[in-house]
This record gives structure tokens, sequence and C-alpha cells, in this order.
């Protein structure tokens, strides 16, 4: 997600050259393949470790990758082998270190979700866990050390009053951590519908914003409920934002923030302007495309990769123009989270797949 320099820039130049006519494709069926390559990555696990259901994947300023699971997910019969919910892994998969759980001076999550590792090496931690009473919500953000160590708590569990709350979450989707401007952008989506900013060296509250910059609405609706739900809200000009579940900001400063129950990326600038959309495979069967986001290990970022959880694609865009290139033509389930590494490789978190997929742009 971060630190990216590129080994592959010939390899994105010729993803580049191919691009296609403007607007995202419709259909799957109807698209064209990117020119991507499967790299095969296996975690190597000690011990007779299992891995429980994968939700995200970062890759830290050295090419460490992370990977956050879900533990409670492991069959009761296994659980006592599960993974840590927080792994760390060479780039070849040879397993470093984990941590994660119950702890004193924090709240972990119930439902383990979002991941972002920053430049100084410290792990972001959210959770999507919701019920009908609110009392038992991830309204919070944990902030690690890359040992494992506590840092900091933002909000609490079950403590969210709704999109005006300042101090508390509401089961945050996505990270992203803007190292030079100690700012941490947050898809603030499956309980509220804003994308919030925050201090990353205090967690004091900054600014946020929703669909075309505008304010979220005092009362939250959060993620939809179900495909009928948002497709009744379905078009071009739909606020607020629904389902806020990915957050990146690219090499210009522009945040694309991933508007998954509306199937699209608004783009933004740091402050909040609105600047432009894209849908992402609008009129496929599930209208809950736009999850992950990345952009290539390219000095100019020419490629954005982005996840479509609801119909198990990757999709790759001009990063500038916003033309589709095509789908990865990979057997995708649930791709979710995204990241990519300094000599681009792309990490897909899957989370129905429970695995970690990795690709990368063929080379001329």
């Amino acid at each position: 997600m971060f630190h990216r320099i590129s080994s592959f820039r010939a390899a994105v130049a010729a993803l580049a050259a191919i691009t296609c006519a403007a607007g995202a494709p419709a259909r799957a069926a109807d698209a064209k393949i990117a020119p991507m390559v499967s790299l095969p990555w296996q975690p190597q696990l000690p011990g007779g470790m299992v891995m429980a259901e994968i939700s995200s994947v970062a890759v830290g300023p050295d090419d460490t990758v992370w990977v956050l699971s879900r533990p409670r997910t492991v069959p009761e019969a296994e659980r006592a082998h599960a993974a840590p919910a927080v792994t760390a892994f060479t780039r070849d998969g040879k397993y470093l270190r984990g941590f994660g759980g119950d702890g004193e001076g924090y709240e972990w999550p119930r439902v383990e979700h979002s991941l972002a590792v920053d430049a100084q090496g410290r792990v972001w931690i959210g959770g999507s866990f919701r019920r009908d009473d609110g009392k038992a919500d991830d309204d919070m953000l944990l902030a690690f050390d890359g040992q494992g160590k506590f840092i900091r708590q933002v909000g609490r569990r079950g403590a969210s009053t709704g999109n005006d709350d300042h101090v508390n979450l509401h089961a945050p989707a996505d990270i992203y951590v803007d190292s030079k401007a100690h700012e941490v952008f947050v898809a603030d989506g499956y309980g509220n519908n804003r994308l919030l900013v925050l201090d990353s060296e205090t967690g004091a509250f900054k600014r946020q914003w929703s669909a075309f910059g505008e304010q979220p609405p005092a009362a939250a609706t959060g993620s939809p409920a179900n495909i009928d739900e948002a497709r009744n809200t379905h078009n071009d000009n739909a606020k607020p934002f629904v389902g806020v579940h990915g957050v990146e900001v690219d090499k210009d400063g522009t945040v694309y923030v991933s508007d998954r129950g509306n199937s699209r990326v608004q783009m933004f600038t740091k402050d909040g302007k609105y600047l432009r959309q894209l849908f992402v495979n609008r009129g496929a069967k599930n209208l809950l495309s736009a999850s992950g986001i990345a952009f290539s290990a390219d000095p100019d970022q020419r490629m954005m990769y982005v996840a479509d959880w609801g119909n198990s694609e990757m999709w790759v865009y001009d990063r500038r123009s916003l033309n589709p290139i095509g789908r990865i033509d990979g057997k995708f389930t649930g791709p979710h989270l995204i990241a990519v590494d300094s000599k681009g490789a792309l990490y897909v978190a899957e989370v129905q797949g429970h695995r970690i997929s990795r690709w990368a742009p063929k080379t001329p």
C-alpha cells in the first residue's frame, strides 16, 4: 500500500498502451482481459498453524506482507491452532511473526476487517462487527508497532452516535495513512456514510465528507442491507455514500473512495473537494462492486486496481483517464482489500476464497 518504487515500469507502460474506450465495462463477460500474470503466493505457517478467513492485506515500507485474518472463523476443533489475527510474511511467504486478540488497554474487534501499515511500520486495524442494539459494535481504530505493542485506540466499542460523532467510528471498512501529513483516512462505511480524516499522532478528528464532498447525514444509514436496497438508490447522483468500503491516496494527493453500495469510486482533493467518479462493473448482477483500491508501483502510478467483491472480479484502469484496461483473468472468490509492493506485485485478499492471490503486470 506504501513505498511504491517500480521494477515493472515497462510492463505497466504496456498495460496502458492497450487502454480501451472510456467508461467501465458493463459486464465482466464483455471486458477485455488485462495482461496480468499470476504469481502464486502461499503463507508458510509454522507448526501446524491454521490460517483463518482472510479479510485484508497490506505491504509495509520494507515490503513485509501483512495479513489480517479472523481466527474465530476457524472450526472449533482447530481453533487452538489458528494463526494470530495479524501475521507478517516475507514477499515469498515466509512467516515472520504475528499478534492480535484481546489485550490490556484496548478493545480488539469482534470481526477483523481493515489493515494498514504506515511509513513508520505501525500497524492500524479496524473491525466491522455490528448488531441491532449497537452495544458491541466495532466503533474503534487500533494502532500497534510492528512487534505488536499497543500504541493507541481511537473510539470505543459500541459508542458511536452516528456521522456527527467526532470521537468514535462505526465499523470502519478501510484505512490509509498519509505519513507525511500525519493523517489517517478512514472509510467509515459499515455503520456510517463518511470518509473520515484523523490526526495519526493523536487520533483527533480533523474533517469528514460524504458523496460529492457534501457532509454526511446526521442519521447514519451505513452499508446496504441487501442488493435490492442498493439497487433502489443506484443512480449517477446518488447521495450519500452507501457502504464506504475503500480508500487510497495517489502520488498526486488525490483521494480515491470506493462507494460500494453505489458501484463507484469517487475522487477528491485531500480537503474533500469532489473531482470525478468512476462506475465499476455497473449493471452487473451484484451492485456491491467497488471494494479495495491500489495503484501500480511505477513512478507515475499509471494503473489503478479495483476489487469487485460482489462479482468476484478484479479490474484494471488507467489512473489518469479512468479508461478501463480490462479484468484480471483469475478465479477470484470475494476479492476484498488489496495492496501493491515496491516491485509491482498486487496482493488480493479473498475473503470467501480464504487466500491471498498475487499478480503482476505481464512483461512485454
